[in-house]
């Protein structure tokens, strides 16, 4: 009979099924062309990064970072001014060898002024250039520097002092050596005009002296260095204050 139900039929009004599963609405149906597989690899995995998993892992990489700096690289300035800190960036073979060909011949002490983990101390000594010194106040750096040193064969051959290079007399030092930021420039020049020897010669990584004519360069780009010699600088210095209105 058309109206009646038999024991095995069903009601849309039929309770729950066994097993306390309700019956669930069928979806849209798949395209021909798609099959099942396509439509779960397209819906947004489980455990993808959301907004705030993005910013805890950007503060995570933060502290991770800062970490790393008060650690490592923050104990050699606590002790010199703000204006003065310069961060550590190793020089690469390049400006390493840069460096050295404008000292290529040249002899007396050499002297790397913040020499970091003592690469350019460790090749000026191979090149014959002794004695041949670094200073360099962070702890992580010097002990770096030491065991670079001891790892060539020259350790008690080259020096490593953690001493503030704006405390130390320069008089005696015939090579200088400066990879220091453009604005510890301008005071450094004062205290090399003021102590190191007419025959002595400066050479300049990264950043020239901004008020110092070079006598020769080297290299182009990020590798370019700069030599300085005392004897013109000063020539030149005292030339400008003679031609100067009073």
């Amino acid at each position: 009979m058309a109206g009646s139900s038999g024991p095995g039929a069903s009601s849309p009004e039929a309770g729950p099924r066994r097993g306390g599963e309700r019956r669930r609405k069928a979806g849209p149906p798949l395209p021909a062309d798609m099959e099942p597989e396509e439509l779960v690899w397209g819906q947004p995995e489980r455990g993808t990064l959301g907004g705030w998993g993005l910013l805890e892992l950007a503060v995570a990489s933060g502290v991770a970072a800062w970490a790393t700096w008060a650690t490592l690289l923050m104990p050699g300035f606590r002790r010199v001014p703000l204006r003065l800190q310069v961060p550590y960036v190793p020089s690469s073979p390049q400006q390493v060898a840069n460096t050295l060909a404008l000292l290529r011949g040249r002899s007396g002490k050499t002297v790397d002024l913040g020499s970091g983990d003592g690469r350019i101390v460790v090749e000026a000594y191979k090149q014959g250039l002794r004695p041949a010194v670094g200073f360099e106040l962070n702890p992580w750096l010097w002990h770096l520097s030491n065991y670079r040193a001891w790892k060539a064969g020259y350790h008690g051959k080259v020096s490593f002092l953690k001493k503030d290079l704006w405390k130390v007399n320069l008089s005696d030092c015939y090579n200088v050596i400066v990879f220091l930021a453009p604005s510890v420039k301008p005071p450094l020049a004062a205290k090399l005009l003021a102590e190191l020897p007419d025959e002595a010669r400066v050479v300049a990584g990264r950043f020239p002296f901004p008020s110092w004519t070079p006598t020769t360069t080297h290299g182009q780009g990020l590798d370019q260095v700069w030599a300085y010699d005392m004897k013109e600088v000063r020539r030149a210095a005292q030339s400008h204050a003679e031609g100067s209105p009073v």
